[in-house]
């Protein structure tokens, strides 16, 4: 015979009680579950309102430079037009008698948002909204292209070691020995004048893949010595060991255990890079060397200011305090990042 208590702990017994099927449903401990570093690290740069803020504003400059055309048809301008001696626009003039822009604070109106160029009339908005177009994507090329021969450099010297790592050290070590400021300016006439016929124009799309040749000859050494070191100290790890054990290729552990621990100090680096290469650009223009007339650029646009600011200080506010915001929070931005990778921060 069965007993009371027996009748009363048995399975169809408990389940007619609503309350204490609810009660007990409720005090089973949750599910533990693994988070990813990757999980970690975005729920670490999640908590950083700052570094928040800032991707929100460099993702805002990427989408501005996308929509150039749209912005600019929306304003009625284009970055080409002189409208200061264009006989179209006689109506509406825009310059003095001085060829300094009329109105207040270098021109800016309802036609011309930011104001217009001394000399020219040209519209300095869409020269903006152009030329950070130019100078961001520009500098994304040659930031992704020097990344990866880097990665690629500094993952075999780290990992074969020897005498192959002592020969791209050699060659790392020859190509940092040039000045990079002063071998930008002389070897961008050489790359150009040794495709193109000094006496005749140099198209503008020849001159962004001589800057992206030259940026990448003289700019990847950073990233590939940042690689190797990080790769040396991981070659000689247990699970790498484990690895070679087990008998894997040489390809798979460095695609499988050593290229996913490298994947923060890459992206940190990359925040960085980014910046230094629209700064690079921008100076190549900027000494007249990098994009000429009529190309927006950024630098070509403080080239400009500099001409006129004089006669014109305006014109250098708005080119200048764009290039300040997205820089500073491109820097912090990366702190961010890198903050967000290292378990040992306190942010």
């Amino acid at each position: 015979m069965t007993s009371p208590t027996k009748a009363e702990g048995s399975g169809p017994s408990v389940a007619l009680d609503p309350e204490l099927a609810s009660t007990t449903e409720a005090d089973k401990p949750k599910k533990l579950e693994g988070r990813s570093p990757g999980q970690l690290m975005w729920q670490r740069f999640k908590r950083d309102r700052t570094g928040m803020l800032c991707a929100g504003v460099v993702i805002f400059y990427f989408v501005i430079a996308l929509s150039a055309p749209l912005l600019t048809a929306l304003s009625g301008t284009n970055p080409y037009t002189l409208y200061g001696q264009d006989p179209t626009y006689a109506d509406s003039p825009v310059l003095d008698d001085f060829g300094l822009p009329l109105g207040w604070f270098g021109g800016v109106s309802g036609d011309h948002w930011f104001g217009v160029e001394p000399q020219y009339g040209r519209d300095l908005f869409a020269m903006l909204m152009y030329g950070m177009r130019t100078s961001l994507f520009m500098a994304l090329g040659v930031t992704v292209l020097l990344m990866l021969t880097g990665i690629t450099i500094g993952l075999v010297g780290g990992y074969f070691g020897g005498r192959t790592d002592y020969w791209i050290g050699r060659v790392t070590d020859f190509f940092l020995a040039f000045p990079q400021q002063l071998f930008f300016i002389a070897f961008m006439p050489v790359v150009t004048a040794f495709f193109v016929d000094p006496q005749e124009e140099t198209p503008t799309y020849f001159r962004a893949v001589a800057i992206l040749i030259v940026l990448w000859l003289l700019g990847w050494m950073g990233m590939a010595r940042l690689v190797r070191s990080t790769v040396l100290s991981l070659r000689e790890r247990e699970f790498v060991e484990a690895a070679k054990v087990s008998g894997a290729s040489p390809w798979r552990i460095v695609r499988k255990e050593i290229l996913p621990n490298v994947v923060s100090p890459i992206l940190v680096q990359f925040t960085y890079q980014l910046p230094s290469t629209i700064l690079t650009i921008a100076f190549l223009s900027f000494a007249g060397v990098g994009f000429v007339e009529p190309t927006p650029d950024w630098g070509r646009l403080f080239a400009s200011g500099a001409k006129y600011a004089e006669q014109d200080p305006a014109f250098m506010f708005f080119p200048g305090v764009a290039m300040v915001i997205f820089i500073l929070c491109f820097n912090l931005l990366g702190d961010s990042v890198r903050d967000a990778f290292d378990p040992k921060s306190g942010r």
